[in-house]
C-alpha cells in the first residue's frame, strides 16, 4: 500500500488520536483530522492538517468526512469508566459509533480501517494474555463490555462490506503531548504526583508510551492483516504503588508517601465513600468498588510476540515510559495543578 494516500483520524484531538496526527505527518501522509469539538483548536496548533467536524453518533457526518479516504483510523470512542448512565454514555455510544462508522467507510469507499479497540477485550483468564485467548468473559464493566462487542461487531461489519479491517489493543497510555482533559491511565501518574492515591489498591497497569501506539497503529495500516488482533502494550504490568516508588525515587522533593496496604473489606468501604461523594459531586469517584472487584491483584501481563513478528513493534520500556511521561508532567505544570 502506498503511504501517502489521505489518512483520516477520528478523536484527533485526544491523546492517542493527536499523537497520531503528528506521526502521520511526519511520515508525509496528508491527514484529515476529525473531532467532534471543533472550539478545541489548542492541539491542532503549528501543525499542516485539516479538521473537520464529525460525531461517532452521526453518520452522515462520517460519510462526508471519509470522502477521498483511503485509510481510516477509527481512535474516537467514549474512554470513560464511570458515568451517571454507563449504558447509555459509554456502552450504547461506543457500539453506535462503530455501525456509525464503519458502515459510512463503506459508502466513502474506504480500503482500510484501523480499528482501535482495548485491552479490555481480552481473556485474562491464562497469562500470559494473548490474542487467540477470546474475549473477556466480565461483563461487569460497560466500557469494557462496549471493547468486547464493538470489535467483534467491527469485525462482522468489515467483512460484509469488503473493507480490510485490522484491530490494535493498547493498554495504559502516556507520555508525549497532553492536553486537558487528560485520559484516564495519564491521569493516575498526575494523581501520583498530586499526592491523591491514599491507600495501596494491589491495582496492576500495563503502561505504554502513546507514541509507540501511536506507531503501531501506523505499522497496523501498512503491515497487519485483514480480520487480526494486534496487543499493543508492554510485556510486564506495575502496580501503582510501584509506579509511586518510582516517583519517589525520581523526586525525592515531592516526599511522595508510598500508599500503605489495607485488607480488601477497608479498600471496598472506602471505596463505597468515594462513590458517595462522586454521586453528591457529579464527578467520578477515585474508586469504586468495581474497581476493586475487578482490578485489585488482576494482572496486566501480555505476550506482545504478534505484533513484534508481524508488525515491528518495539514498544520502550515501562519503567523508562512511566519516567518520560513523570517529566511531562512535572514540565508542564498548568497540567499537573488543575
Amino acid at each position: 500500500m502506498t503511504t501517502n494516500h489521505l489518512a483520516l483520524v477520528s478523536g484527533a484531538n485526544g491523546h492517542l488520536g493527536n499523537n497520531l496526527v503528528r506521526l502521520l505527518l511526519k511520515k508525509g501522509i496528508p491527514v484529515r483530522a476529525a473531532v467532534r469539538n471543533m472550539s478545541n483548536t489548542k492541539p491542532f496548533e503549528g501543525l499542516n492538517c485539516e479538521v473537520v467536524k464529525v460525531d461517532i453518533t452521526d453518520k452522515a457526518s462520517f460519510v462526508k468526512a471519509l470522502h477521498g479516504v483511503e485509510t481510516f483510523y477509527a481512535v474516537g470512542a467514549s474512554f470513560k469508566l464511570w458515568a451517571k448512565d454507563p449504558k447509555k454514555e459509554i456502552y450504547d455510544v461506543n457500539i453506535s459509533g462503530t455501525i456509525n462508522t464503519i458502515e459510512a467507510a463503506a459508502e466513502a469507499g474506504v480500503r482500510k480501517i484501523v480499528y482501535v479497540s482495548s485491552i479490555a477485550a481480552l481473556n485474562y483468564t491464562k497469562l500470559p494474555v494473548n490474542e487467540s485467548g477470546g474475549y473477556n468473559p466480565d461483563r461487569r464493566d460497560m466500557y469494557y463490555n462496549s471493547k468486547n462487542d464493538g470489535e467483534k461487531l467491527a469485525f462482522e461489519l468489515a467483512a460484509k462490506h469488503g473493507i480490510e479491517l485490522v484491530s490494535v489493543m493498547p493498554s495504559a497510555m502516556i507520555g508525549s503531548e497532553a492536553f486537558l482533559p487528560l485520559n484516564v491511565s495519564y491521569n493516575i501518574l498526575k494523581l501520583i504526583l498530586n499526592k491523591k492515591i491514599p491507600v495501596d489498591t494491589k491495582i496492576t497497569l500495563n503502561w505504554i508510551d502513546v507514541k509507540d501506539v501511536a506507531e503501531g497503529c501506523f505499522l497496523a495500516a501498512q503491515k497487519g492483516r485483514s480480520g487480526e488482533r494486534y496487543i499493543l502494550a508492554n510485556e510486564k504490568c506495575m502496580t501503582i504503588t510501584d509506579t509511586t516508588a518510582l516517583a519517589g525515587r525520581l523526586y525525592p522533593e515531592l516526599n511522595l508517601k508510598i500508599p500503605g496496604s489495607v485488607p480488601k473489606t477497608v479498600l471496598y468501604a472506602i471505596a463505597g465513600i468515594m462513590e458517595l461523594g462522586g454521586k453528591l459531586s457529579r464527578k467520578p469517584p477515585l474508586l469504586t468498588r468495581k474497581d476493586i472487584a475487578m482490578f485489585s491483584g488482576l494482572q496486566q501481563n501480555f505476550d506482545i510476540s504478534k505484533a513484534k513478528n508481524e508488525l515491528g513493534f518495539k514498544p520502550k520500556d515501562p519503567e523508562l515510559a512511566v519516567q518520560q511521561a513523570l517529566e511531562y508532567l512535572m514540565k508542564h505544570k498548568n497540567i499537573l495543578e488543575i
